[in-house]
């Protein structure tokens, strides 16, 4: 295992990583980061993407060592907390960074042609909801996540740290054009659900028995406004979560979390 000391934060070998706080310029030089000893090792062990390179302080690299000791064309730089705070422009206490390169988009019906149980999301921008998302679909057995082209980039690093490390294992697409690609699946025998707090529609554990033998992606909408009437109308099926009426609605995450279990 080779280790690079890196002892200035104006290093220019380490020039990538002052891009961490700016995910545009990062999608720009098609990059990503992981943050934190599990995602860092999720992503390594994963293989799925090409690791740039590893950034940790002394601390983070003890855990990580038998992994990084495998990987002998990986570059390491060994930094102290200073040099990491000083390049990435804020405290980042785990210690430990990676840079990995980003794939080429994929075709949404590529992602779906083997799934059999997927999410689909709207509008949804909040980083931490995508990510907690991506961890409940990979916890309850989900195939794949598509999002509509305005939801929060799942390999955005407060995405990726929030799935703890799903969203670099979740196959995952943009389906474009939105809501089209709703129907097509619908026209392809998905089992297309919305998820909505109206109480006109059935509640989603009466509808489960009829639908558990198709195939099913759940769609899910924005945080304030949920889906728009363009997606519902693409649906070919409704459900709400039973709830009191002491609140209107639930979080997106803890929403999608509760529909995938209650289909598995």
């Amino acid at each position: 295992m080779s280790l690079i000391r890196v002892n200035d934060p104006d290093d220019p070998r380490i020039d990538a990583y002052r891009n961490v706080p700016d995910p545009d310029l990062l999608i720009q030089g098609g990059l990503f980061v992981a943050e934190g000893r599990l995602v860092v090792r999720r992503l390594i062990e994963g293989r799925r993407f090409p690791v740039r390179s590893v950034m940790v302080t002394d601390a983070a690299l003890v855990p990580l060592r038998d992994l990084l000791a495998t990987r002998d064309e990986l570059t390491i730089y060994v930094v102290t907390q200073t040099v990491m705070n000083g390049i990435t422009g804020f405290n980042l206490h785990r210690g430990c960074l990676a840079l990995g390169e980003r794939p080429r988009p994929r075709q949404w019906r590529d992602v779906m042609r083997d799934a059999r149980r997927a999410i689909a999301l709207e509008r949804v921008g909040n980083a931490d909801n995508v990510g907690a998302i991506f961890r409940s679909a990979s916890a309850f057995g989900v195939d794949a996540v598509l999002l509509e082209q305005t939801c929060t980039d799942p390999l955005y690093r407060k995405s990726i740290r929030t799935s703890m490390g799903a969203a670099l294992t979740m196959p995952f697409a943009r389906a474009e054009p939105w809501p089209e690609a709703l129907s097509d699946l619908a026209k392809d025998e998905w089992v297309v659900l919305a998820l909505t707090p109206s109480a006109s529609s059935p509640p989603l554990h009466a509808i489960a028995p009829e639908i558990s033998a198709r195939k099913v992606v759940l769609v899910a909408g924005h945080e304030g406004d949920g889906l728009s009437d363009a997606a519902l109308a693409a649906c070919t099926h409704q459900a709400r979560i039973p709830m009191t009426n002491i609140v209107d609605s639930l979080n997106v995450a803890t929403a999608a979390a509760i529909a995938i279990y209650e289909l598995r």
